[in-house]
């Protein structure tokens, strides 16, 4: 096996430890129908669900029927103040992700948007972790807990907290991401992979 090919193994292998506690027991998954009987005698915790799962309580939503997913992610952008969003289309072959280079100035503030579909049943503790690797190298990993959603006919989005971009002769060059989008049951929603350069300016 080549030197890039255990990197990559070593690379994959870590990501997914990283992901999920092993001592950790997510709780056990409950339909719309089950999470809705329970606790009514609480008034206050049944107009909180009801606030929740909305529209989902009276209808099986169904966004794409051919897709068999609960959680279907369409895209992930970058934000910055000031400047159109640069987007990934993540409904596409993903192999050819890496090829769309996002270069961003360094030491500008940005933030990570997801957007995504929730159908069918209601998710618990969606997750989104990105690790970002220079030279097969590890250099940084954040991890956010994106939360429960509700079936819906609309897209959904998460936007992480600001993150500040690497700054500095240093910083400058290319970098590969890791990105995963799981739950609290495990459940790999998407996986990919994709490249961002940073530069001295936005040209």
């Amino acid at each position: 096996m080549s030197a890039d090919a255990v990197a990559a193994k070593n690379e994959v292998e870590h990501h997914e430890e990283d992901v999920h506690d092993a001592n950790y027991q997510p709780p056990p998954e409950k339909t719309i129908e089950e999470i809705m009987a329970a606790d009514q005698e609480d008034e206050s915790l049944r107009r909180y669900k009801e606030t929740l799962l909305g529209e989902a309580q009276a209808e099986k939503i169904i966004v794409e029927p051919n897709d068999p997913r609960k959680v279907i992610v369409k895209k992930l952008a970058l934000v910055v103040e000031g400047r159109t969003d640069m987007e990934l289309d993540l409904t596409g072959d993903l192999s050819q992700l890496k090829k769309q280079v996002f270069v961003i100035k360094e030491g500008v503030q940005y933030k990570v948007r997801i957007d995504f579909i929730v159908q069918r049943e209601i998710v618990h503790g969606l997750k989104y972790v990105q690790k970002t690797y220079r030279l097969g190298v590890p250099v940084d990993k954040m991890t956010h807990m994106v939360g429960s959603y509700p079936p819906k006919k609309e897209i959904q989005c998460y936007i992480t907290p600001n993150e500040e971009a690497p700054s500095g002769l240093m910083a400058r060059g290319t970098y590969s991401v890791a990105s995963l989008f799981t739950d609290d049951d495990k459940h790999i929603h998407l996986k990919w992979d994709w490249t961002f350069e940073i530069k001295k300016d936005w040209e």
